[in-house]
């Protein structure tokens, strides 16, 4: 059964038969992981605006804390990470974290993936001075190293393999692209070797493979043929570019192949885990939930789902309904002072408080202690009225805000759910929403904190 075949049939029993309680989730032990001397490798990913990054760099800081060599590489270009971790900037060096405290800490550094650096790193390399110098100042390169689709996936699957040769740091965090879909991270290494092996690629390198006058002869009749149609769709320089290119990047080719190989193994092996990221909102489960059925069918070590930014009241036994119902009651009725001086109720449009000068007003409670009290001292009982009106409907307000969160909360434990139907075997771990944004070392602490002690899903009532 594919996955959106059932996601359906979960969703469908939101609106069909009586729901089946869901049996809880395993809850997955963050420290654990990290303290995991073979865990080489950790994978933060899923779709983007999930919190990622976030989740990446708390990590990190925790790993670095209970005593591991840590680097978190980062290729969100918000550069939040910079920001939360006090440093002024990162780039495609890794930088070193101050900061890091706790008996045995060990260290942290932190590094942004500069997508055509890194590309450009590659072809000095793997190509003599001449000829890198050729590719990187040719236009086709150019465009490709700066927004080639799939290139900022592929060279973050580079820089990952060149920090886990250099063998410097114990663990290695990896903070996925913020692509479209959480699976074009794992699918960029084929894409690209898809492209340098195409039809189009090979193309373009046969006169130059054949030479001499057999190669010339078919450059010159391939080469009119194409001029002739893709010519008029790209335009005579922009395949003579890309020919250029190819020349010159003919050699580096198998290289790509192989290094996007050996990534891939590298992602497969035992001392992997991935960490996929979602918000308990219906499009990032859904997405999580592809991403763990593509990391099985890869045979992608998964180590768990971290469920972000979870609201929670601890205020649960109040609920929705009861809430809004209270809150109905208090805007319909009145609070006032009764004589015998207990609260009673009435309609608040009969606590009209009529002026004194008025000899036809009926006497009140209010009006009385107005006329009976010394000139000096002012009447205070209409006061202490309006400030109980004011009580009731701040009380009310209050009440709708549960409703409001306790909706909110209901909707997000059925979302689970549904998850939880479709992937039972897969750990959980929560972080409950925080009231602001994170921007130092102690908010991310705080979210490692979350994710270390976050509970799994409890099942439905």
């Amino acid at each position: 059964m594919t996955a959106s075949t059932k996601t359906g049939a979960a969703e469908g029993t939101e609106t069909g038969t009586a729901a089946v309680p869901v049996p809880a989730a395993p809850a997955l032990d963050a420290d654990a992981l990290l303290d995991d001397q073979d865990i080489r490798i950790v994978v933060c990913c899923g779709s983007g605006g999930v919190g990622k990054t976030t989740t990446a760099a708390a990590l990190g800081v925790r790993a670095a804390e209970r005593g591991r060599k840590v680097v978190v590489l980062t290729i969100d270009p918000a550069r939040r990470l910079a920001q939360s971790m006090g440093i002024d900037s990162l780039d495609n060096i890794p930088r070193r974290v101050p900061g890091i405290d706790g008996e045995g800490a060990g260290e942290l550094h932190a590094m942004m993936l500069d997508m055509k650096r890194t590309f450009d790193e590659i072809v000095e390399a793997h190509a003599d001075g001449e000829r890198a110098r050729a590719i990187l100042e040719n236009p086709f390169y150019q465009s490709l190293s700066a927004g080639f689709a799939g290139t900022q996936e592929y060279m973050a699957m580079e820089k990952l393999g060149q920090l886990r040769a250099r063998d410097e740091w114990d663990l290695i965090i990896v903070d996925t692209p913020p692509s479209r879909s959480a699976l074009d991270f794992l699918d960029a290494p084929k894409r690209l070797g898809s492209f340098l092996d195409g039809k189009f690629i090979k193309l373009l390198m046969a006169p130059a493979k054949m030479g001499g006058r057999a190669g010339m002869k078919f450059l010159n009749v391939g080469m009119s043929m194409m001029t002739g149609t893709l010519g008029k769709l790209l335009g005579g320089q922009f395949l003579r570019d890309v020919q250029t290119f190819v020349a010159a990047m003919d050699t580096m080719f198998g290289g790509f192949r192989t290094r996007a190989d050996a990534t891939y193994k590298l992602l497969q092996a035992p001392g992997t885990a991935f960490l996929v990221v979602a918000t308990p909102e219906r499009d990032a489960l859904r997405e999580a939930a592809y991403f763990v059925e593509r990391l099985a069918a890869e045979e992608m070590p998964l180590a768990g789902l971290v469920l972000n930014r979870v609201h929670g009241s601890d205020a649960a036994r109040l609920s929705a309904e009861r809430a809004l119902a209270a809150a109905e009651n208090l805007d319909d009725i009145g609070i006032v002072d009764q004589a015998a001086g207990k609260a009673g109720l009435r309609d608040p449009a009969d606590s009209v408080v009529t002026s004194p000068e008025d000899p036809e007003s009926p006497p009140s409670p209010a009006r009385s202690a107005h006329t009976e009290a010394p000139e000096h001292e002012p009447a205070s009982e209409p006061e202490t009225e309006a400030e109980a009106v004011s009580v009731e409907q701040l009380t009310a307000g209050l009440l709708r805000l549960h409703a409001e969160r306790m909706q909110v909360v209901a909707r997000e434990q059925r979302t689970r759910d549904r998850f939880t139907a479709l992937h039972p075997e897969v750990a959980v771990t929560e972080v409950a929403a925080l009231p602001g944004d994170v921007h130092d070392l102690a908010g991310l602490r705080a979210i490692g904190d979350r994710l270390a002690t976050g509970s799994a899903p409890a099942g439905a009532a």
